[in-house]
């Protein structure tokens, strides 16, 4: 196993750190390790072209009908 020195780290990350590691009842190392290990060997995201082609097919465009919005509003979430 390799060693990870990791230094001038903001006072409030390392709080927030010996924090958490308190909470799941582990050393802020351990703890420090689990977050590096799900960060960056965790389950790789899906970019939104993989997710779009894993939806099934529904039909055809013409099978549904287009309903102008009259709202007035720019922006679909305003």
């Amino acid at each position: 196993m390799a060693n990870l020195i990791v230094r001038n780290l903001d006072k409030r990350i390392v709080e927030t750190l010996k924090k958490r590691a308190a909470k799941h009842g582990c050393s802020a190392e351990a703890e420090h390790r689990t977050i590096l290990e799900s960060v960056l060997l965790g389950p790789v995201k899906k970019s939104f072209s993989e997710v779009l082609s894993t939806m099934p097919n529904l039909g055809h465009d013409d099978d549904f009908q287009r309903v102008e919005d009259k709202s007035g509003k720019e922006h679909v979430f305003d």
